[in-house]
């Protein structure tokens, strides 16, 4: 065979070479090939401000596992790769950097701005990209795009016009979050709501033409400034009185009518509340039913503006400690209450938004949210866990207008001009020449980008070539499955839905696989704050990728967050060692050996029960893997190659292996090789590199694993009789080893071991597994009977099924101590007995239970009562001795 692997696996030896080894091959490469089904993924793209993180991570290996197995199994398998020009968090980071030099966006002007962005995306945009490929990912990079590339520029073009041609995009003044660090209107997506310790302060309104007053409270005084009226409930005894009467404003000294309205709680706080239109999306919906002003007293950096009199300047901050201040020494303040409440964040820069009445671009929701509902009702879209279809649908059914304009330059300008003549808008791909109204020649477009999700809303069909219908689009279009955390259900996959709905008509896949968050070992969210990130590249650098990724998906389930670990990845590595070490042990024994076919009828039923083993695992993991329960699938595959492949299979054959007379060694050889191609293909999609090496080595029929077949189940590889048998030799085995660990005798001991049965078929199965058992139960003679006879009453025994294990042990053993032993097995038999005659003795149980659940119990009771027969038996031997 050929030559051997290294004595030792170095993954920083293999992994960069084994990449490049795929890259120029293009195996990554998905063509348009009618005559194979298409799969398609497309990557939640990165944003190209972003270094990889454990989420990338996890979220990355199990979009890389699906497309491995889609493309082994025959399909033309597309991940679609790209970035996220990420407007706020990209031009945030610029804007910082050109601070560092001194100076600002404005000093240089829009134009050099962005070229200064461009250069920036130049220069840290790909970083994020060859992380990815670090961790084995097999995107289809020639086929990369960018949400700023001329074609996706067009998408969003085009998306814009059609939706405003339709009227679903409109201008308007209207409550957004505005972020007064950021200086931009966020959607309603990107605010995080979190609980923070504040207060109520209960303020008095003097009644004008009385000595009266009414009691608000508010939790931000500093709004007191843009009041244009108070509301009660129209049905409140307590205030129907005053329904149409003034306040006087405090600190402003201008009256503001009373006003009755619905919206008013009666049973919260006073049952009086202030209302401020330009500052909260409720008294905007008051304002608007009672024609009220709406005034904004800030400017775009939370500080007061002119509208805020002696207090214009200050921080909103600032400005409530004075008011406050000026409340109490005016006699207006009645009382301060503690008060935990929810407040929103902007979830780039954790600074507090602020609800302010601004002109801005918004899409209307309510007809687009319609049949992004209807397809997962009806089940054309469904969720993995299903529970998260629940977060889809809640953000949808009480979906707002979005708001899509940014205060930025950093992203896909709003393709809106204004006739500065006359002020209308034209909303086109280039500047009109002419205006449709007053026919003016002089226009400006207007200063606002795009929401960043606009564009990647767009993602599953942009990046295929639409709006142009290509053959991309009509063969990898819809896509088949979305791998992505729940945390941005309500800004990427609800948007993608009702966009792919509404220009393709169809949904964009038709599977949402959602994964939970990898926490710390203390199940702690990783944070800059905490300082508890864990660095993936770190991780592969000392351990390899492979092993990185074995770690995140062991123990995996979707929708769960998951725990990372040391020694979890330390288990992973010694997991990979396990494989190349029993590799070239297999290589080494292939060595100079003319391999040759071997027939079915020439396996022993040693060789029989791995190979049925495997080909029901072939059948297990690939069912599992069908259903996204990559975390299962893996458990099995796990299990299946440490133990039954490496610590039982390999052990098993070594006896034929040492003996070049054994005329079954061809079939221990050929039953190897082909466990082990089958172990390592179904293992590649997890472990794409270790694979791939041994896979070289091990065989020259296929050129890579990656391209190699998918194992299948085969009928003519099911040995049901063998597993049985072999499976009671390992019980005999494990007993065996357990009477010798109670008893601390050492492995290098040997005894001879009688194995008695009054089962035929039991002393044959030993009889055809004499050689491997003898290796494995420490055995130096092995002797099959029927009886006892030639045993000595001091022999230790151990019983299994059907059959009594007897070792002369005599002299090695402390004989009271084997007295102990077997009580305590008598004792635990016992209970077993106990448990199962109830059971059996209960008529409800009888009666009602399967059929097969009862004969299971039946079952137990005959074979625990046999052995309680042989302990009871062996205990008055060695007591009567």
């Amino acid at each position: 065979m050929a030559k051997n692997l290294d004595k030792t696996y170095d993954p920083s030896k293999v992994e960069g070479r084994l990449y490049q080894k795929w890259m120029d091959n293009k195996y990554f490469h998905a063509e348009v090939d009618r005559t194979k089904k298409p799969f398609s993924i497309v990557i939640p793209p990165p944003n190209i401000t972003g270094q990889l993180h454990m989420g990338h991570a996890l979220d990355n290996t199990m979009q890389d596992i699906l497309i491995r197995f889609k493309r082994m199994q025959g399909h033309s398998a597309l991940w679609q790769p790209g970035t996220d020009h990420a407007s706020i968090a990209t031009e945030v980071k610029i804007v910082k950097k050109m601070a560092e030099e001194g100076i600002t966006k404005e000093d240089i002007g829009r134009e050099k701005f962005l070229e200064r962005a461009w250069q920036w995306k130049e220069e840290y945009g790909g970083v994020i990209v060859d992380q990815l490929k670090k961790l084995g990912s097999s995107c289809d990079w020639d086929r990369e795009r960018f949400t700023l590339d001329e074609g996706l520029s067009e998408a969003v073009e085009e998306v814009f016009i059609k939706y405003y041609n339709k009227g679903y995009i409109y201008r308007g003044a209207r409550i957004v979050n505005w972020c007064p660090v950021c200086q931009t209107a966020i959607s309603e997506a990107e605010v995080e709501h979190g609980e923070k310790n504040g207060y109520f302060w209960h303020i008095k309104y003097p009644i004008v033409g009385s000595d009266n007053f009414v009691e608000i409270a508010t939790t931000r005084p500093e709004t007191m400034l843009g009041d244009t009226a108070v509301a009660v409930n129209p049905d409140d005894e307590r205030y129907s009185h005053l329904i149409g009467k003034k306040v006087i404003l405090p600190l402003v000294n201008k009256e503001i009518p009373i006003v009755a309205d619905r919206y008013v709680d009666m049973e919260f706080g006073t049952g009086v509340v202030k209302i401020t239109p330009a500052h909260d999306p409720n008294d905007f919906e008051v304002g608007l039913r009672h024609d009220l002003e709406q005034i904004n007293i800030m400017n775009d950096d939370g500080s007061i503006n002119k509208n805020g009199g002696k207090y214009e300047g200050l921080d909103r901050y600032e400005a409530r400690k004075q008011m406050v201040k000026d409340l109490d020494e005016q006699g207006l303040l009645v009382k301060v209450k503690e008060h935990t409440h929810n407040v929103g964040m902007h979830d780039r820069c954790n600074s507090v938004i602020e609800p302010m009445i601004k002109q801005q671009w918004f899409v209307k929701m309510e007809e687009l949210a319609k049949p992004a509902i209807r397809v997962l009702k009806s089940g054309d879209l469904k969720f993995v866990p299903e529970r998260y279809g629940k977060i889809y649908l809640h953000w949808l059914e009480n979906i707002r207008d979005w708001c899509i304009s940014r205060q930025l330059w950093w992203g896909h300008r709003i393709p809106a001009y204004y006739c500065e003549d006359c002020g209308e808008i034209i909303v086109s791909k280039e500047a009109p020449e002419k205006c449709t109204k007053c026919s003016g020649t002089k226009f400006h477009q207007d200063e606002d980008s795009l929401d960043t999700w606009f564009s990647s809303a767009l993602w599953p069909f942009s990046t295929l070539g639409w709006p142009d219908n290509t053959d991309e689009l009509g063969y990898f279009f819809p896509t088949n499955v979305l791998v992505t955390g729940y945390d941005i259900i309500p800004f990427w996959v609800v948007r993608m839905v009702f966009s792919s709905m509404e220009f393709m008509g169809e949904v964009p896949f038709d599977t949402v696989l959602i994964h939970g968050l990898v926490r710390d070992s203390q199940g702690r969210k990783m944070s800059k704050s905490l300082g508890n990130g864990i660095d993936p590249l770190v991780v592969v650098k000392q351990y390899g990728a492979d092993a990185l990724r074995l770690t995140l998906m062991t123990g995996n389930a979707p929708g769960n967050d998951m725990r990372y670990y040391d020694e979890k990845v330390e288990a992973s590595r010694n997991f990979a060692n396990k494989i190349w070490n029993a590799s070239r042990f297999i290589l080494m024994n292939l060595e100079n050996i003319e391999e040759r076919e071997v027939a079915l009828d020439e396996l022993t039923p040693a060789d029989r029960w791995i190979l049925s083993k495997a080909n029901t695992l072939v059948k297990d993991v690939t069912e599992n893997m069908e259903k996204y329960e990559l975390g299962i699938a893996v458990a099995k595959l796990y299990d299946f190659i440490w133990e039954e492949f490496c610590d039982w299979y390999i052990e098993m054959v070594k006896p034929r292996l040492y003996n070049d007379d054994d005329d079954t060694k061809a079939a221990a050889l050929w039953t190897l090789k082909n466990v082990l191609i089958t172990s390592l293909k179904l293992l590649h999609p997890y472990m794409p590199f270790i694979t791939e090496e041994i896979f070289t080595f091990i065989q020259d029929k296929e050129e890579s694993i990656m391209v190699s077949e998918w194992p299948g189940f085969k009928e003519e590889w099911n040995f049901t009789a063998e597993e049985s048998e072999i499976e009671l030799i390992k019980q005999a085995v494990r007993s065996i080893r357990n009477v010798r660990a109670q008893m601390n005798v050492p492995p290098s001991k040997k005894a001879k071991v009688f194995v008695v049965s009054d089962k035929e078929e039991v002393r044959n199965t030993f009889q055809k597994g004499k050689v491997f058992f003898a290796t494995l139960g420490y055995a130096n003679e092995v002797v099959i009977q029927n009886n006892k006879d030639g045993i000595d009453n001091d022999a230790v025994s151990t019983v299994i099924e059907d059959a009594t294990i007897f070792m002369p042990f005599a002299e090695l053993v402390d004989i009271e101590k084997e007295i102990e032993r077997l009580k305590a097995e008598e004792k635990k038999l016992e209970s077993e007995l106990d448990r199962v005659n109830k059971k059996l003795a209960n008529e409800r149980f009888v009666s009602k239970a399967p059929e097969k659940v009862v004969a299971e119990e039946k079952a137990k009771l005959e074979k625990y009562s046999s052995m309680m027969e042989q302990v009871k038996e062996r205990l008055n031997n060695l007591i009567a001795k």
